[in-house]
């Protein structure tokens, strides 16, 4: 399960602010849920959840069973919304370090730069390993994970006589470049619906089967997610979603215009990318939004602490806190006897207990400072929770979009770059 609290952020407003903002989140959040919206044509990843496709899941599962088991390095190549959602959770949910208990399958990401040197590292890794990928691209075009596909497919049918078995596609139901070759080659392929956007994918095969394949139940993922919406799409007080968008609108009323999102737990850093490209492409528009940063204490405490607490005043804050953390490790005594560090007050303590004191100092030290925050608490990382707030977030993004009065299922900045790119490349 998971919650959230604001009570350190209220104080910052000034005297009715987020009451009044109730009207109009009620009215996005009927705009979203009812899809009258601009972009309701983008809003399947709803209906994804209060419809689930179970056969599709099964395929899901049994595809990733058969990879895990003839596997040791899934591969998949794709950007932003393609990639990060499945690195997110599968970073939340892995060990940090390999068990060696069991065969594991590694799953690994590529088409999400253009470093020449990754790719001549890549395929050096790869060598004498049995290997399995998944392009993941609507239109197969995309730069990117377009010319990483092509190092990877060309590697593949080097060193696979099965290459084509091995490799899989994720792409639109008809249309794209990757359509056309595995309908040549017979790659396998899994759909990515038309009315779900890359940063609203994860519960779609673009993040379930990398997820599936790291040995991750996708569904107590998939099912945490569904359980969210049909909590959040209900109106009135209470709904958590609409509490967090309430207030991230009422702060930006205020001047604040940069968001952090902070976890003490390293394991959620990737979750923060994945909720960066989510908010930063939804909201950013038309000169409006919130700017969305990711910062992991108490590690950036010693390199942007001293901004966070004394720099310019335009930060909101929203802890990202695991309340079980499976981190109740008691801390040593210092061998000998001595207490040259000074820490013997913190002997017997367990390092969940110094985390949890670590927040909440820093939160009180940033509201002293003058950083409103909230705290979003996961009762523990697990599947289940992890859908729950992937969910919290899509559900509160798309209302804070329509608060702002721009379509959050856009992204139209996003090609600007993309001319100037392909001009300079000389791009028929």
């Amino acid at each position: 399960m998971i919650r959230f609290d604001y009570s350190a952020a209220e104080t910052f407003l000034k005297e009715n602010r987020l009451e009044s903002t109730r009207p109009q989140v009620e009215t996005a959040h009927r705009t979203l849920v009812d899809g009258t919206g601009a972009g309701s044509d983008m809003t399947g990843w709803r209906s994804l959840l209060l419809d689930p496709n179970d056969a599709l899941i099964g395929d899901v599962v049994s595809t990733a069973e058969s990879i895990r088991e003839q596997a040791d390095v899934f591969l998949c190549i794709g950007i932003g919304g393609s990639y990060l959602g499945a690195k997110a959770i599968i970073d939340a949910l892995s060990g940090y370090f390999p068990s060696g208990r069991a065969k594991q399958v590694e799953v690994l990401f590529a088409g999400h730069h253009m470093s020449g040197r990754y790719y001549r590292d890549l395929t050096a890794y790869l060598e004498g390993k049995s290997v399995y990928v998944n392009v993941i691209s609507k239109s197969g075009t995309t730069l990117e994970p377009a010319i990483g596909f092509r190092f990877i497919r060309q590697w593949m049918e080097r060193h696979f006589e099965d290459a084509d078995r091995r490799i899989i596609v994720t792409t639109d139901p008809a249309r794209g470049a990757l359509n056309q070759l595995q309908q040549e080659k017979g790659y396998k392929k899994y759909v990515i619906p038309p009315d779900v956007g890359g940063r609203f994918s994860v519960l779609t095969p673009v993040g379930l089967l990398p997820i599936a394949a790291a040995g991750i139940d996708i569904r107590s993922f998939f099912y945490g997610a569904a359980t969210a919406c049909e909590r959040y799409s209900r109106p009135g007080s209470g709904n958590d979603a609409l509490d967090y968008a309430a207030l991230r609108f009422a702060l930006l009323k205020e001047g604040y215009t940069t968001e952090i999102l902070a976890t003490f737990e390293p394991k959620l850093t990737s979750f923060g990318g994945w909720w960066q490209q989510l908010f930063g492409e939804s909201e950013g528009k038309q000169g409006k939004g919130l700017y969305p940063d990711v910062l992991q204490y108490s590690t950036d405490l010693h390199s942007l602490g001293q901004y966070v607490q004394e720099g310019q005043r335009f930060l909101t804050e929203t802890f990202l806190i695991v309340e079980n953390d499976g981190g109740d490790l008691p801390t040593p005594g210092m061998p000998g006897g001595d207490n040259l560090d000074g820490l013997d007050y913190l002997e017997g303590v367990s390092m969940t207990e110094i985390n949890r004191k670590a927040y909440e100092g820093t939160s009180k030290a940033h509201t002293s400072g003058g950083v409103p925050n909230a705290t979003l608490f996961l009762d523990r990382l697990s599947p289940g929770t992890l859908g729950e707030c992937v969910y919290f977030f899509e559900h509160a993004v798309g209302v804070g979009g329509y608060l702002l009065d721009v379509n959050p299922f856009d992204q139209p900045g996003v090609e600007a770059y993309k001319k100037e790119m392909f001009r300079l490349l000389g791009k028929p």
